[in-house]
């Protein structure tokens, strides 16, 4: 009986791993593209904004636009425009958008792991 448990853990424990995998949790690029209609009026339609005024996020690494979302939803980054803009977005579409945007030609970013 003890045993079953143990196992039962482990399977759940390893399911689990799964799907809060990054792979998992990843967002879809092309949901990211039709979701981006309202942010390409500020940012351009692939993230690289015509205007010196808005940051260029194309290219961005996707856990950055990820976290700077949620930080806009949830106040801890104070921008009027910008909050507006994350406080009806879901979960999924902070992770579709950020997809998207980093899966775009713009900014030169250097790799995580630099090989030295």
């Amino acid at each position: 009986m003890i045993r079953a448990m143990k196992i039962s853990t482990l399977a759940a424990a390893a399911c689990l791993g799964l799907c809060l995998s990054p792979a998992a949790l990843a967002g879809d690029p092309a949901a990211g593209q039709e979701k981006s209609a309202t942010c390409a009026a500020c940012h351009g339609a692939d993230g690289n904004s015509p205007l010196p005024e808005n940051p260029k996020i194309a290219g961005q690494y996707a856990d950055y636009l990820e976290i700077a979302l949620r930080e806009y939803r949830s106040g801890v980054r104070q921008n009027p425009i910008m909050a507006g803009m994350a406080a009806a977005l879901t979960d999924e579409d902070i992770a579709d958008l950020a997809a998207w945007y980093s899966s775009q030609d713009g900014l030169s970013v250097l790799p995580r792991n630099p090989v030295e």
